[in-house]
């Protein structure tokens, strides 16, 4: 059902991204890569190339409406088509707003919500003409439950919950695009090593305590989603840690 589909993964250099990029390849999926650090592009894409799969690198920042557009041009012209589009990015510098990081808030806004906006943005016109296409939104339980530390990350998390199902009611029953927010809790991941606020580090002390989820977890989650068919629009995944509370 997936093979030879074309699916675009962004923030592929690692983690989640990384993962769903090797899972949808395995399953026959031609899998555009794209992130900021080219060499974890490469590597990935030559892993994936080295099982049979196919992969292309592209760097790309989220945050810049022009480098979305060049993504979403390149796949055009490699492959023809977008059946899937990953918006899976993200930052997450946890912080107390009495702190005043607002350099960091910025860059979460610019990447959590202005790179989803983006990246979909240039990618629906290809769905629209081909009346066909799921867009996979990756937000977070923090998209459902506010925390001390996190009131900017849940904020841009929120948005993206929110502009998933606006998407689902635009697009889904008039344009055949399925839309789906997948929302982890803990994951072993890099987000937590963009934390500089030392008033976090209990925090983050504590989430390393529990038996957390692996990035293999959320892949498979989208891999699920994907994979279902047709008629079948998988709107919300919320997946925690057997041992996470909220």
């Amino acid at each position: 059902m997936l093979s030879d589909k074309v699916a675009i993964v962004t923030g592929a250099s690692s983690g989640i991204g990384r993962f769903t990029a090797k899972s949808l390849a395995k399953s026959g999926v031609r899998v555009v890569l794209a992130a900021r650090r080219h060499n974890n592009l490469d590597e990935l894409a030559t892993e994936i190339k080295d099982v049979g799969g196919q992969a292309l690198p592209f760097v790309a920042d989220v945050a810049q409406r022009q480098s979305c557009e060049d993504l979403i041009q390149y796949t055009m012209e490699q492959w023809g088509r977008i059946d899937v589009l990953v918006n899976n990015a993200g930052l997450m510098p946890l912080s107390l707003v009495k702190n005043l990081h607002v350099d960091e808030w910025d860059r979460m806004v610019d990447v959590n919500i202005k790179g989803v906006l983006y990246c979909t943005a240039a990618a629906l016109p290809h769905m629209l003409a081909a009346k066909s296409g799921h867009i996979v939104n990756v937000s977070s339980v923090a998209g459902r439950i506010v925390f001390p530390g996190g009131s900017v990350y849940c904020a841009t998390k929120h948005a993206l919950t929110a502009f998933s199902e606006g998407l689902r009611q635009e697009l889904s029953t008039r344009e055949n695009i399925r839309v789906t927010c997948i929302e982890p809790g803990a994951v072993a991941t890099e987000l937590t090593n963009t934390i500089t606020d030392e008033a976090l580090r209990k925090f983050v002390e504590n989430t390393k305590k529990m038996e957390i989820l692996q990035s293999q977890d959320i892949a498979d989650a989208i891999l699920y989603a994907v994979g279902t068919p047709n008629h079948v629009n998988v709107n919300e995944i919320l997946i925690r840690p057997t041992a996470q509370e909220r």
